[in-house]
């Protein structure tokens, strides 16, 4: 139930992030026509049988640059809201297609350059939308759901992913009429095949003698990280703040990763921990663990969303050793 809670709880941030335009994206060059068509069989057994989904792809080589995982679930959520509005059954239409779009096109868009585009649709043939519920379809929390049924942040959710990718996102739809909500993003030269997510990597026991030190003010995060990384065999440092792990950094012979919380009390925050420690080892790798999306982090490390599980945590700091040895 404390697993349900939390994920339900990072859930919402993710959404709350994803609206505000915060949230950490993985950019990369993707095929949108591969992206709809290795999702066809979710989606079909997303929305059920009553549900006929067709697939309207162009077959073009253009790509777009953004989040594949957030496509996906971007993806996901428009087709769930238009099964929701076809309790009857009907027609799920998802496309794919080129535009350009003119300086006169995007006027109205804060922040979008003309250019070519790539267009996914998704069309039902459902109730459609009155016009007072389509002005407030991106509010956030705005739903015409039961109570029960919806959060109110799916499309907003998907306006704030598309928006902060600097893609544009526009919905047609009148009552009796079905509804379409195209997402424009922007077009890129290649295409690339999109393929499935690579295995987990097996966690290994730590080489000889590598030391990591952990900062995080949260015993609740500090204490099974800590506990983890040790049954792989590393040493670890656990510490609660910047001024303890300087002291630390100063007494120790040799610390192999840096993993520190960004958000830390007493005085100094996990930047400044992390500058610190490299002006006494420049090769230090630095690991940042935090929950603020919108951190200005320093060049050359990386960074992992909390919550997180512990052997995801394991499997980045494995890689970041192999990678330094």
């Amino acid at each position: 139930m404390a697993r349900e809670a939390v994920g339900r709880a990072a859930g919402l941030t993710r959404r709350l992030l994803a609206f505000a335009r915060r949230q950490r994206l993985d950019p990369k060059a993707i095929g949108p026509d591969g992206l709809v068509a290795g999702m066809a069989d979710l989606l079909r057994r997303t929305v059920g049988p009553g549900v006929k989904v067709e697939l309207d792809l162009h077959g073009g080589t253009g790509s777009v640059l953004c989040d594949a995982n957030e496509l996906e679930s971007a993806l996901l959520n428009l087709c769930i809201n238009a099964r929701d509005a076809m309790p009857e059954g009907g027609r799920l239409t998802i496309g794919t297609a080129d535009t350009e779009l003119s300086a006169a096109d995007i006027a109205e868009q804060e922040g979008a350059a003309p250019g070519g585009y790539v267009v996914i649709s998704v069309t039902d043939t459902g109730e459609g939308m009155r016009p007072e519920v389509l002005e407030r379809v991106f509010e956030p929390f705005f739903t015409t759901k039961p109570v029960g049924q919806g959060t109110g942040l799916g499309l907003s959710q998907v306006y704030g992913f598309v928006r902060q990718s600097d893609g544009l996102v526009r919905l047609e739809s009148a009552p009796g009429q079905g509804t379409t909500v195209r997402l424009y993003l922007p077009r890129q030269e290649q295409a690339e095949t999109v393929g499935p997510p690579p295995a987990a990597p097996v966690l290994e026991r730590a080489a000889t003698g590598q030391t990591v030190l952990l900062v995080d003010d949260e015993d609740g995060v500090r204490g099974p990280a800590a506990e983890r990384l040790r049954e792989l065999g590393y040493q670890v440092l656990a510490v609660a703040d910047g001024p303890a792990a300087l002291r630390l950094l100063q007494a120790s012979s040799r610390v192999d990763l840096l993993v520190t919380d960004v958000g830390l009390p007493n005085g100094m925050n996990g930047r400044q921990v992390a500058e610190a420690a490299r002006e006494r080892m420049p090769a230090l790798p630095v690991l940042f663990i935090t929950g603020y999306a919108g951190s200005a982090l320093p060049a050359g490390v990386e960074v992992i969303g909390k919550p997180f599980e512990l052997d995801t945590l394991a499997q980045r700091v494995q890689a970041m050793l192999r990678t330094d040895r």
